[in-house]
C-alpha cells in the first residue's frame, strides 16, 4: 500500500476514513475538512468562545458523555430553531462563551478521533478558517489533509465538491511546500473554480432543500474566522 501513502511529498491529500487509516501514520499533521457541517460548527462555536467536544456516534451514549463532562450535548437531528443545538452551524452563532458543547458527527468528529489516535496534530478545517488553518498547521513538516466527503444511502463514501474545494484553499494557503499530485489538484480547484458554483453542488442542494439556507451560507463564508480549531485531548481549541 505504500504506493499510495504519497509518502515522497510533504503535503498530502486523501478521501475520508481511509486515508486516516492508511496514511495518518506518516503525518505530523492532520487536517479533518468536513464543510457541510462538522467542521463549519466547530469553527463557529469556537469562534464565539465556546469548547467543542466531538463526539464520534449519534446515540444515546452522546449525551451520556456530556453528563460525565458537565457539558450540553447537541442534537443528533439537524434544526436551526428552538432551543438547544445541532450541527447546524446557524444554531450555534450565539452559544454563549465557555459553553461546553458535544457535538456528535459519525464523520467528521470520528475521523477527528480516529485522526488523534494515529499521534499526529489534529486540526479541523472549512472555508470560514482556510488561511488560519494553514498559517497554524505550516510549521509541521508532513502535513495531511482529508476531506471527509459524504455517505451514499448504502454507507459508501460520496466525494463532497465543498469538502475537495476547501482541501485546496488550505492547500493553496500553504507555500513553498512539496505538494503531491492529489494536493495540487484540489488546490487548481480551489484557485480555479468560482466559490458560487457551490451554491449549485449536491449538498447545498440537499441543505437548501431541507430548508438549511441559512446553514449554506454559514458554511461558505471564506475566511470570516480568523484562527485555527485544534484539537488537544478531548476537545477543539482556538489556535
Amino acid at each position: 500500500m505504500r504506493y499510495f501513502s504519497q509518502f515522497e511529498f510533504d503535503t498530502r491529500l486523501e478521501w475520508g476514513e481511509n486515508a486516516i487509516e492508511h496514511m495518518a501514520g506518516d503525518a505530523d499533521c492532520v487536517i479533518i475538512v468536513d464543510v457541510m457541517s462538522f467542521s463549519s460548527c466547530v469553527s463557529v462555536a469556537a469562534a464565539r468562545g465556546a469548547t467543542v467536544y466531538p463526539y464520534p456516534w449519534k446515540d444515546a451514549t452522546a449525551t451520556e458523555y456530556g453528563d460525565r463532562l458537565g457539558a450540553i450535548t447537541a442534537s443528533t437531528t439537524r434544526r436551526f430553531e428552538g432551543e438547544g443545538y445541532s450541527l447546524s452551524p446557524a444554531s450555534l452563532v450565539k452559544i454563549p462563551p465557555q459553553t461546553k458543547l458535544v457535538l456528535p458527527s459519525p464523520n467528521g468528529s470520528a475521523l477527528a478521533f480516529k485522526a488523534r489516535d494515529s499521534g499526529a496534530a489534529v486540526f479541523c478545517g472549512c472555508l470560514r478558517n482556510l488561511e488560519a488553518t494553514a498559517i497554524a498547521c505550516a510549521p509541521f513538516q508532513h502535513i495531511l489533509v482529508v476531506p471527509c466527503g459524504e455517505k451514499w444511502p448504502d454507507g459508501r463514501l460520496r466525494p463532497a465538491l465543498e469538502d475537495w474545494v476547501a482541501a485546496g484553499g488550505i492547500i493553496s494557503h500553504l507555500a513553498k511546500r512539496n505538494l503531491s499530485p492529489e494536493a495540487q489538484a484540489a488546490a487548481a480547484t480551489f484557485r480555479a473554480l468560482p466559490t458560487d458554483v457551490l451554491r449549485r453542488c449536491s449538498s447545498t442542494c440537499e441543505l437548501v432543500e431541507r430548508g438549511f439556507t441559512a446553514d449554506v451560507d454559514l458554511c461558505l463564508a471564506i475566511d470570516t474566522d480568523d484562527k485555527a480549531c485544534r484539537l488537544q485531548n478531548d476537545h477543539f481549541v482556538y489556535v
